[in-house]
């Protein structure tokens, strides 16, 4: 099955405050998207700084480009999830805007589809190497974590890119506004029944700027606790809708 010509793909790309990232973050998009059916939709999730004017520049300059701005930050997961709803892909994605994941790994998930007998099944995530070892072991102890909990197998569950079918999207029900989300799409996926796959992706240091959250022992505390809260609120809302 080939999915070059006629099936198009939307890369959602959230940004909080990544005004001097912008630039170098479209430029890379731009190697790859003007050559391929892809979209590019940054979302300025409510930025304080300068990223939403600089944007309006960016947008006259390439045809790939589409912008939704936010007025008040409500949470990562709330601007990806803006951002999906004015995708006009049939293959949806996000990554980060701070370009730790390089944007055009997207191309080996393209790779993927397109080989692919039944794309609307299939779930496609970066798993990421070169990370530093604390980082490392935090990943490990989520992931034995979740995959206790949720009584699946579950892997370095923040990796970016993630890739889906439009299909996918359109039966998620009251997805989480803050960085659940990415747990939330990779349990759904599983549960769905839907073939996972996994591709390696380098995760280099931030560009410019520094994270929102993994800032501190402090912040990832605060994130750590978000966390379980929301997995056992899944978890239960899911068993209730089993029972159902």
């Amino acid at each position: 099955m080939c999915l070059k010509n006629r099936v198009k793909i939307s890369l959602i790309i959230p940004c909080y405050n990544e005004e001097e990232s912008i630039p170098l973050l479209i430029s890379s998009c731009k190697r790859f998207a003007e050559s391929r059916n892809i979209e590019i939709i940054i979302v300025n999730n409510g930025s304080s700084d300068g990223s939403k004017k600089l944007l309006e520049e960016y947008i006259h300059q390439y045809k790939f480009l589409r912008v939704v701005n936010i007025e008040k930050n409500q949470g990562y997961g709330n601007g990806i999830v803006e951002g999906l709803r004015h995708a006009s892909g049939d293959i949806l994605s996000w990554t980060h805007a701070d370009l730790q994941t390089n944007p055009e790994d997207i191309m080996i998930g393209i790779n993927l589809f397109e080989q692919s007998s039944n794309p609307e099944k299939l779930f496609l995530k970066g798993r990421r190497y070169g990370r530093p070892i604390v980082d490392t072991f935090f990943t490990i102890g989520m992931s034995f974590f979740e995959t206790i909990l949720m009584r699946t197998p579950m892997w370095d569950i923040n990796a970016q890119p993630t890739m889906f079918h439009r299909t996918f999207f359109n039966s998620w029900e009251l997805p989480p506004k803050d960085f659940s989300l990415d747990l939330y799409a990779y349990f759904m996926a599983s549960i769905r029944q839907l073939e996972i796959k996994r591709f390696k992706v380098k995760f280099g240091e931030r560009v410019y700027g520094m994270s929102h959250w993994n800032i501190s022992y402090k912040e990832k505390y605060k994130f750590i606790k978000r966390t379980f809260i929301y997995s056992f609120i899944l978890k239960k809302r899911l068993d209730s809708n089993d029972k159902n």
